[in-house]
This record gives C-alpha cells, sequence and structure tokens, in this order.
C-alpha cells in the first residue's frame, strides 16, 4: 500500500461523526463535560504543587479527604462557589470568562 492511498481523517471529522457536530446537543454535552474533567485535573495538579494531601485540602475547606478526590476525579457536580474556595485554598486565582456574541466580560 502506498501512502498516497491512504486516505487521512481529521480529528474534527471524527468528533463530528461519533460525537456530534459542533452546536448540537450532544457535542456541547462532550464540551462542557470534558472541560469539566479538565477542571478536576487542574485541581489535583494545582493541590500537589502546593504540596498539599486531599485531607489537608479537604481541612482548607471544610469537607472530608473523599470529597476532594470526587472534585478531582470529575467536576461535574461542583458549584462556582465551590470552584472559588477550593482555588483560594490553593492560592490561586480564578477568572471566569463571559463572552456574549462579539464581547467579552470577565467575571471574578
Amino acid at each position: 500500500m502506498k501512502i498516497e492511498d491512504i486516505k487521512f481523517i481529521s480529528h474534527d471529522t471524527i468528533k463530528d461523526k461519533y460525537l456530534g457536530k459542533l452546536g448540537t446537543p450532544e457535542r456541547d454535552q462532550y464540551e462542557f463535560d470534558l472541560k469539566l474533567d479538565i477542571l478536576g485535573d487542574l485541581i489535583k495538579k494545582t493541590r500537589k504543587e502546593r504540596n498539599l494531601t486531599q485531607e489537608q485540602l479537604g481541612e482548607l475547606i471544610g469537607v472530608r479527604k473523599s470529597e476532594i478526590s470526587k472534585l478531582e476525579r470529575s467536576a461535574r457536580n461542583m458549584t462556582i462557589g465551590t470552584i472559588l474556595k477550593v482555588f483560594r485554598a490553593l492560592k490561586a486565582n480564578v477568572k471566569f470568562i463571559v463572552k456574549l456574541d462579539d464581547e467579552e466580560l470577565y467575571v471574578a
């Protein structure tokens, strides 16, 4: 087989086929879940950079170690208040960006 005979498919094409096109409810849910997974990973990474255990972080924000573990695995049920509390305890700044049409509004 020659390289010219191989059909290459882009990553976006695969996502469109299996997850739905951009703007569809299925694709929007996938993108939302992915961002929440990244947020959980960011909590874990920042906690480790601050040399804190899950138990220590939990004590700082008033929850059990198991709750920190859940947040790090998936932030799906996390409120904005919890996000702010966690990152304040980690001494990290949080900025939310809200975009309306072509105008960006920054909310801290």
